[in-house]
């Protein structure tokens, strides 16, 4: 027996790993299909999926820094307040000292907010949800007094606004983003929509983005595959018993929370740093929400997280290009489709309820597509609040977030 069930273990990773190399391949193809259908060549253009990305990349860090308070058992609904904190720090610093020293300025101020969270639920047990309410009220309170107090008079400052700082550097490959441009300005059938990638992931792209990515590596390493993060989960699955083995819950939590504020500082850098070279009060826009729902729809995974960040990205990413209408008209298409495809497996899976609702959904954007034109710009805006909602209301019925997430523990408790 003990033979059997790795050989049993492997076969059953590969046939998983095949089922997602297929799904990616006819995702990929089904794009491509919708592109050439619709004449939306800007659906996979090198300049949509380059917006899709800056506009992917706070979402991210949003959304990772929740992994990391959820995971440990704190619920983090106060990532936008930390996100807002972040915004002034890395303007703030960036203006007096330089670029580098405003991104370590954001992650501290984010810190800062993250520890006042952490003193609420972890040594008072404050309900999460109110604690982290609280933290987004005097996040963005604390930012309006901050920029009032301390961007009034400065050259290109104001009492809500900042600009004339130096942003991170920013690079592109050589050879390979003039290639994967010429290549997806060819609009060829699939060929130029892996382009249009490449293009966008290779042209004039901030480090600060490059260090994004390693954070998604470093969480994945970190939390999966270390002692430390072994423990650290322990205390969002169940606190009690990792006490009785000798693991300071408290430390874990808090060590967990600090990160998660430092992270949702970092979203707040990039947005007044990449995503746009000045600041304003309130320039997250509810973004921390959305990286908190990324995080629901990754499952509390790392590259869940990550898939969800690109997908909101995308449809926020989207909503600021002139060619936004078409793009959503062609992606109304793309998500009927999907739709249909969806309703199917909820059929095959013995689930004759959700797949009528999934394929009533469908239907109706089936209807909208071929009644319109254009997507009025208008709407264009509220995308990427509409797809969070719709994805976590499909989404929902698998996840499955830590067992003792959002619950009060006290040291003691498992005697």
């Amino acid at each position: 027996m003990s033979a059997v069930n790795p050989s049993a273990a492997v076969i059953r990773a590969r046939t998983f790993r095949s089922t997602w190399w297929l799904a990616v391949l006819a995702a990929l193809v089904t794009v491509s299909i919708v592109r050439l259908y619709t004449g939306a060549d800007a659906l996979t253009a090198p300049g949509t999926l380059r917006a899709a990305l800056i506009g992917a990349c706070p979402i991210l860090l949003a959304g990772l820094g929740g992994l990391w308070a959820e995971r440990a058992g704190v619920v983090n609904i106060g990532l936008e307040g930390q996100m807002l904190l972040g915004t002034w720090g890395a303007a703030f610093f960036a203006y007096h000292y330089g670029p580098f020293a405003g991104v370590l300025g954001a992650a501290v101020m984010g810190l800062i907010g993250g520890l006042l969270h952490a003193v609420a639920t972890v040594t008072f047990g404050v309900d999460h949800i109110i604690s982290g309410v609280a933290v987004n009220i005097i996040g963005l309170g604390a930012v309006g007094f901050l920029a009032k107090t301390t961007f009034n008079g400065l050259t290109g400052g104001g009492p809500r606004n900042l600009s004339g700082y130096a942003t991170p550097p920013d690079f592109t490959v050589p050879f390979v983003a003039d290639g994967a441009n010429w290549l997806a300005g060819r609009h060829w059938f699939v060929v130029s929509d892996l382009a249009g990638a490449v293009a966008g992931l290779t042209t004039r792209v901030s480090l600060l983005t490059v260090l994004v990515f390693v954070l998604v590596g470093l969480t994945a390493w970190a939390l999966w595959h270390t002692a430390f993060g072994l423990r650290l989960r322990s205390c969002g699955e169940n606190p009690q018993a990792a006490e009785t083995l000798g693991v300071n819950v408290y430390r874990y939590k808090y060590i967990a929370v600090l990160v998660s504020g430092a992270f949702a500082g970092l979203g707040g850098a990039y947005l007044t740093m990449v995503a746009s070279s000045s600041f304003t009060v309130g320039q997250t826009g509810g973004r921390g929400y959305i990286g908190l729902a990324s995080m629901i729809f990754g499952n509390w995974r790392p590259g869940g997280v990550l898939t969800g960040s690109l997908m909101f990205g995308y449809t926020d990413g989207i909503a600021l290009l002139s060619s936004s209408g078409a793009i959503v008209h062609a992606l109304l298409l793309l998500v009927a489709i999907g739709l249909a495809v969806y309703a199917v497996l909820k059929v095959r899976g013995g689930e004759p309820v959700a797949a009528l609702v999934v394929g009533a959904i469908s239907l109706g954007a089936f209807v909208w597509y071929f009644a319109s034109d254009s997507v009025d710009a208008s709407f264009t805006g509220m995308t990427p609040y509409v797809v969070t909602l719709f994805v976590l209301a499909v989404a929902s019925q698998r996840l499955r977030m830590p067992a003792a997430d959002g619950k009060p523990y006290r040291r003691g408790g498992a005697g």
